[in-house]
């Protein structure tokens, strides 16, 4: 009877000692939302390794359209964000969805098209200039239409040219950067992207660089924790511990290191501004 008695009295402390590891392994577990040009480009799976190391996590990652990731995190589905449209991040920071931005880095907007360079514009540092002639070449455009980040720039861009390609000139996509620049070059056509997402689909695409250089296309990441007072149950110690580490030194580092095709794609911004990355040879 005593050794039957010992025998429970071990189950319960297990199953017990289970029920309370249970919570902390999930604490683990970091749900990032984010755009679709830090996935596409490959930079996640060169950073995100190196974190879950040292912190014994798991980062799952949602890409997707800076909007939708920001409206994710606004409905407490993810824990942190880590997007590219200044206002809108200072806004849902302002409306308390979020906590603690910090700057984490750059690269630019660029106009890709055919190397024939129907409108003219190859080589122009000009982006409203350039929009003005596309519209007028009556040449394709395609638009990303899903109101990330590269969406809502150039939609401000269309606004400040008071004009915009008309008809099947102009094709609203619903789609990520890299289906966007895959349909550009069925197409033949021009669209606005980051150069990190370019730089990993140049090969496959044979798009050229038509627009670069104008300070009006620089392009800076922020990253958010979604504000626990809102949403109780988000892992807010994991969500800072990754927006900690991705603005410290070795995160910095990593990001520095990423290169595609020897080319450094994103520079990082956590500790000061820094100028817009040279002109593409």
């Amino acid at each position: 009877m005593l050794n039957w008695k010992k025998r429970v009295a071990a189950l319960a402390l297990a199953m017990g000692s289970s029920a309370v590891a249970l919570p902390s392994l999930a604490q683990n577990v970091i749900k990032l939302s984010t755009t679709t040009s830090t996935e596409n480009s490959g930079l996640l799976k060169f950073l995100l390794p190196a974190f879950e190391a040292r912190t014994n996590s798991k980062v799952h990652v949602i890409a997707v359209g800076t909007g939708k990731a920001l409206e994710l995190a606004k409905n407490g589905d993810v824990d942190v964000t880590l997007v590219h449209a200044r206002p809108s991040e200072d806004k849902f920071v302002a409306e308390e969805h979020g906590v603690n931005r910090r700057d984490v880095m750059y690269n630019d907007f660029i106009i890709v098209g055919p190397a024939s360079d129907p409108a003219g514009i190859k080589g122009s540092k000009d982006v409203i200039g350039a929009m003005k002639k596309i519209a007028d070449s009556k040449v394709k455009f395609i638009s990303r239409g899903d109101n990330s980040g590269t969406d809502q720039m150039e939609k401000a861009y269309w606004n400040e040219a008071r004009t915009k390609p008309q008809g099947n000139a102009y094709i609203t996509a619903g789609l990520g950067m890299g289906e966007v620049l895959n349909m550009a070059a069925e197409l033949q056509g021009y669209t606005l992207t980051d150069r990190a997402t370019y730089g990993a689909y140049r090969a496959k695409t044979g798009l050229a660089i038509a627009v670069e250089g104008d300070r009006k296309m620089f392009n800076p990441y922020g990253i958010i924790a979604v504000n626990p007072a809102r949403h109780k149950d988000i892992n807010y110690r994991g969500a800072m511990q990754l927006i900690e580490w991705i603005t410290s030194d070795e995160g910095q580092k990593k990001i520095a290191d990423f290169k595609v095709d020897g080319q450094q794609l994103f520079f990082p911004s956590a500790k000061s501004g820094k100028s817009l990355p040279r002109k593409s040879p």
